[in-house]
């Protein structure tokens, strides 16, 4: 669905409420010809209590975070932010939504150096449904080893969210869809499982749980730190900080990704290999209904986690 079939007109930008088709920018902002952005991308769930957004001072706390990685000065505050975004969603009528945070190097001038550079900053809200389809939820996806590799953090950092190194992701996300998958799993240097595109990695064997860390060129995701902390309540060993080879991913009993965008998706095939039954695994099922459960509210656990509208 494209912007103009949904009931969204409103952006936030640089302190003021802009009508959608008004929140432009200069086509020689920096942010355009150097990818010098950062951003989030959050979830709000129409949950049995009212409205709520999932992790919003973590996501809020990588922002900043990324900001500091580029130099970027980010002149708001999380709490006057944060209040901007509730209002936003309230203007709206958003209930259940997705929630895009970014700031950038603006418009002043034209070289590498942002230096005299201005940061906008900009938050932008609309409905999304599930990232990788909804059938994907139950079914799982089809995936393949995208031939593009995961840069290090020695090249570029990983452990923040920017705009610039989601080139390496739509290419892989592309490639993949090109050949008639759904979405891929890029390797890093060493040839080892990073990520997805836009996700991070879980593996299932013999009702252990493993998944990349930072060490792999990962970002760390929150929807990863969430699964991780429900997992390990409900019993599980999960060795977040594995390294996975690209043979271990034909041979899982499970495997799935995370994501705030793909919330969590079973991976059904892997390069035309089925896994497992070939089927959403019932670790995965249970760590699904746990987060779904967790999300909506019909668990009291970790309250401290949502910011209510």
């Amino acid at each position: 669905m494209g912007f103009d079939e949904m009931d969204v007109d409103t952006i936030w930008k640089n302190g003021e409420f802009l009508d959608w088709e008004d929140a432009t920018t200069h086509v020689l902002t920096h942010a355009l010809h150097y990818g010098s952005g950062v951003f989030e991308g959050v979830r709000c769930y129409d949950t049995e209590r009212g409205p709520a957004i999932f992790r919003w001072d973590e996501h809020l706390d990588r922002l900043f975070d990324s900001a500091k990685m580029y130099d970027m000065d980010i002149e708001h505050s999380r709490e006057e932010i944060t209040e901007a975004t509730l209002e936003l969603l309230d203007r709206q009528d958003l209930e259940s939504c997705y929630i895009r945070p970014i700031a950038y190097y603006g418009y002043d001038s034209l070289g590498v150096s942002p230096k005299d550079c201005p940061t906008d900053l900009v938050l932008a809200a609309w409905p999304w449904g599930a990232y990788l389809g909804e059938e994907a939820l139950e079914d799982g996806v089809d995936v393949m080893v995208s031939s593009w590799r995961k840069h290090a953090s020695s090249q570029v950092p990983t452990n923040v969210k920017t705009t610039g190194l989601y080139v390496n992701s739509m290419l892989a996300g592309e490639e993949a869809r090109r050949n008639g998958y759904v979405e891929a799993i890029v390797l890093n240097k060493e040839g080892n499982v990073a990520e997805g595109p836009g996700e991070n990695v879980f593996m299932v064997n013999d009702g252990e749980i493993y998944t990349t860390g930072p060490a792999q060129s990962i970002l760390e995701g929150i929807t990863r730190d969430t699964v991780i902390a429900l997992a390990e309540e409900r019993g599980y060993e999960v060795h977040d900080e594995a390294v996975i080879s690209r043979g271990q991913l034909y041979t899982a009993d499970e495997l799935f990704f995370t994501g705030s965008a793909a919330e969590v998706t079973p991976i059904r095939s892997v390069d035309d290999t089925e896994i497992g039954a070939g089927t959403r695994g019932p670790v995965t099922e249970e760590l699904q209904s746990a987060f779904f459960d967790l999300v909506e509210r019909r668990t009291d656990d970790h309250d401290e986690w949502f910011t209510y509208l």
